[in-house]
């Protein structure tokens, strides 16, 4: 009798845009579990508040994505407009008194009782989906009208303030000109004015100061403005190669601020080792490598400024935290995607990945 050979069909792009997110978020909640539980019983009397909540968000971000990927990525051109205007507003209200919510010296949130909105996080997905639809056709002179967008976001942004992510919509929305190939000669104008104005606006501030400061000599003062820093790199040298083991981080009792937020990946370095650590990473690496490949093949040029887009908003995210946390740069309360707690985040990324989905449907791209 013959024997019939069963030919295992390959995980499609599709799938991996929307599994690989959902095992990186399972172990983003483990370790938020692992790094906020002293913290979360000290302030709440409750070690798993913060699992909880993220665990909500991570159900509700996958029923975004799989909603957002049945949705046809074209009509995005028509509530483009729509999309940034409520952002400008939601971004005005934040730093209203009263409405915007004040932590630790920034005023990013508005409270509505079940969850903490973060418009900063809605402005980097507005960002994409609006100059995707804008430079959607080859059209001169639109680089001042595009400065002038960008320049409104980042001085909103900037008035919470949160600098980490005015450069990151910065960078967006650069990437989505260069993409659109219009006018490519302001970048050599741009670039530099911006490198200037950051340095005039870190200059002015006593808070980006010192943290520049703390970026250029941790050891300056470990008791104060360098003493995030100094804890981050701790618990990175405690780490080692192999790590501390599950649960054995010392820097979680109370000595890293943001533990579980945007230094989580500080716990995870002490607790899995540089091992552990490249082995997120390669995960990273290899989901960026699927939206590159849904940018690439997309079909037609709204879906590529989409993909292209969603492509830098998740790299500049990674490279921005990571390089904080390894003092390549100064640091910054940007998250680390699908791995640091907060639902605004988890939820805009899951977005972009439904987007992601049916841009890859659309352009019937396999395995």
């Amino acid at each position: 009798m013959k024997r019939i050979k069963t030919v295992k069909k390959p995980i499609q792009l599709i799938h991996w845009l929307l599994v690989l997110p959902v095992i990186l978020s399972i172990v983003g909640v483990f370790f938020i579990f692992e790094a906020s539980a002293v913290k979360s019983f000290s302030d709440l009397g409750n070690s798993f508040y913060y699992l909880k909540q993220q665990l909500i968000w991570l159900v509700i971000g996958i029923v975004i994505a799989l909603a957002v990927s049945t949705f046809d990525y074209h009509r995005f051109y028509y509530l483009a407009f729509f999309l940034m205007g409520g952002t400008v507003f939601l971004l005005m209200l934040v730093l209203v008194p009263g409405i915007g919510a004040e932590v630790g010296g920034a005023r990013r949130w508005i409270d509505l009782g079940f969850f903490r909105l973060q418009p900063t996080e809605l402005a980097k997905l507005a960002t994409i989906i609006y100059l995707s639809a804008w430079f959607i056709n080859r059209e001169r002179k639109r680089f001042f009208s595009f400065l002038i967008l960008l320049g409104v976001l980042m001085v909103l942004v900037f008035l919470q303030p949160d600098m980490g992510t005015a450069a990151i919509i910065f960078l967006v929305g650069l990437t989505i000109y260069y993409l659109a190939g219009v006018e490519l000669h302001y970048l050599l104008f741009l670039i530099p004015t911006a490198a200037v104005l950051a340095g005039l606006l870190i200059k002015f501030s006593p808070y980006r100061f010192h943290r520049l400061l703390a970026f250029f000599d941790p050891n300056l003062d470990p008791l104060g403005i360098t003493y995030h820093i100094n804890q981050i790199l701790i618990s990175l040298s405690n780490g080692g190669w192999l790590g501390q083991g599950f649960g054995a981080s010392r820097q979680k009792y109370l000595f890293l601020p943001e533990a579980h937020t945007d230094s989580i990946f500080a716990i995870v370095g002490e607790e899995i080792g540089f091992v552990g650590s490249t082995f997120l990473l390669l995960g990273f690496i290899f989901l960026m490598y699927k939206i590159y490949q849904v940018a690439q093949r997309a079909p037609d040029r709204f879906g590529r400024l989409l993909a292209g887009g969603a492509f830098a908003f998740f790299n500049f995210q990674i490279l921005i935290n990571l390089g904080g946390m390894v003092n390549l740069i100064p640091l910054t309360g940007v998250p680390l995607p699908f791995i640091s707690y907060g639902g605004s985040n988890l939820l805009v990324s899951f977005f972009l990945l439904g987007m992601l989905i049916n841009i890859a449907k659309k352009s019937k791209v396999g395995s």
